[in-house]
């Protein structure tokens, strides 16, 4: 791992971050052109969260290891800092961001109290298990190629492949093992075909509690005005049987909706998109 981006790094321009050459992702990547989109996070990221606690053992680990009725927005903003400067920063800092996750995630582990979904009690679990880490990475990517290519711009196949390879470097420098990475976007879609339609992906009470808290939760100030589409998008991005389980409602009416809710959010969202980027390097990126 290189040293931590030094003060300049952190006060570097967007602007500048976009024309740098001295990160692991060049100014044409498609994760630059995903990642400088407002719509991915603000539309994408409560989707991608209630996917990855749909895993019974993610929900525990985050609602026995964190005040997240509290603090599930900043730690969302933490989340995002550390894909920012992984996607925009130097190389010295997207190191030190996946050094931080990975920090953070040596730190939850424990045991199941009750039987959740398939596994019983006494289950142990650990936020560095490569499944775990695997299927997080996975809603990431599934959550953002499903807003990107529906509400911002199609990608082609050799585009969308090499999203899926710029994001697998993204999941290492987190931490995840390279041989649980599918090596390609067919195999990818193939695993995570297999886990919604698996026994193991299925929604328990800890999920529950914070997808209460993502759907009913204020958004920090600067995100208010997007509540409406945030709430419709994140029901809608879900497969169908999961949005059931959380007890979601969706009918054709929501479907016309999404649409228009995204190009609001296009419109609307550019002056708050950095904030997570505005956030200090060590206020983000603590545990």
């Amino acid at each position: 791992m290189g040293r931590a981006g030094t003060g300049a790094d952190r006060e570097r321009t967007h602007a500048k971050r976009l024309a740098s050459r001295d990160g692991y992702f060049a100014p044409d990547s498609v994760i630059r052109r995903i990642g400088n989109s407002p719509v991915t996070p603000f539309l994408g990221g409560g989707a991608a969260v209630l996917l990855q606690v749909a895993h019974p053992l993610v929900a525990v680990g985050v609602t026995q290891h964190s005040d997240y009725r509290r603090d599930l927005w900043r730690r969302l903003l933490r989340t995002l800092r550390a894909l920012y400067l992984i996607a925009f920063g130097t190389k010295p800092e997207a190191e030190e961001a996946g050094a931080a996750v990975q920090r953070v995630h040596a730190s939850i582990r424990g045991r199941t109290h009750r039987r959740l979904g398939p596994f019983p009690a006494g289950t142990p679990y650990s936020a560095s298990d490569p499944e775990l880490m695997l299927w997080v990475h996975a809603t990431l990517v599934e959550a953002s190629l499903a807003i990107y290519t529906r509400f911002v711009h199609p990608l082609s196949r050799a585009e969308r492949e090499r999203y899926y390879r710029e994001m697998s470097l993204v999941a290492r420098l987190f931490g995840t093992p390279a041989n649980v990475i599918p090596p390609t976007l067919a195999d990818f879609r193939e695993y995570f075909d297999a886990q919604i339609d698996g026994p193991t992906i299925t929604v328990t009470e800890p999920a529950r509690q914070v997808a209460a808290v993502i759907l009913e939760a204020p958004l920090p100030a600067p995100m208010r005005l997007f509540v409406p589409s945030h709430r419709l998008s994140t029901a809608g991005l879900l497969p169908p049987r999961l949005r059931e389980e959380y007890g979601l409602r969706w009918s054709p009416l929501h479907a016309l909706a999404l649409p228009v809710a995204a190009r609001s959010v296009r419109v609307a969202a550019t002056p708050v998109l950095f904030a997570a980027s505005r956030l200090s390097a060590p206020t983000a990126l603590a545990a």
